[in-house]
């Protein structure tokens, strides 16, 4: 049995089902619609969540007047504080990754 012949075979082509030989086949069918977001994008909606939560940490601060805040509610600040701003120093770093790779790609035009 030649090469040709056994992947005939193997495709179902002896019985009538698949691709007979000369014939051609289809590209194969693309990603599912109801796959959900990227990786990118869950990883870009994750780091928006976590700004929106800095943010409200860092307003329920401001908004809390003269209120005497506990070492543990200082500490707990002062960690929401740090994650809101490494949030934002992710994204600052993605727009400018984005950014450069856009420009570099205008420039190979």
């Amino acid at each position: 049995m030649t090469a040709a012949a056994a992947a005939g075979a193997g495709a179902g082509g002896a019985s009538g089902k698949g691709p007979r030989h000369g014939e051609t086949v289809g590209p194969p069918a693309g990603p599912p619609a109801d796959e959900g977001p990227s990786p990118f994008a869950r990883i870009l909606q994750g780091l928006g969540r976590e700004v929106d939560r800095g943010e409200k940490v860092t307003r329920k601060a401001i908004d809390g007047g003269g209120k005497d805040l506990g070492p543990g509610e200082l500490l707990a600040l002062q960690a929401g504080v740090y994650r809101y701003s490494e949030a934002v120093d992710l994204a600052s770093k993605l727009v400018d990754r984005a950014s450069s790779g856009v420009k570099t790609v205008l420039q190979g035009q």
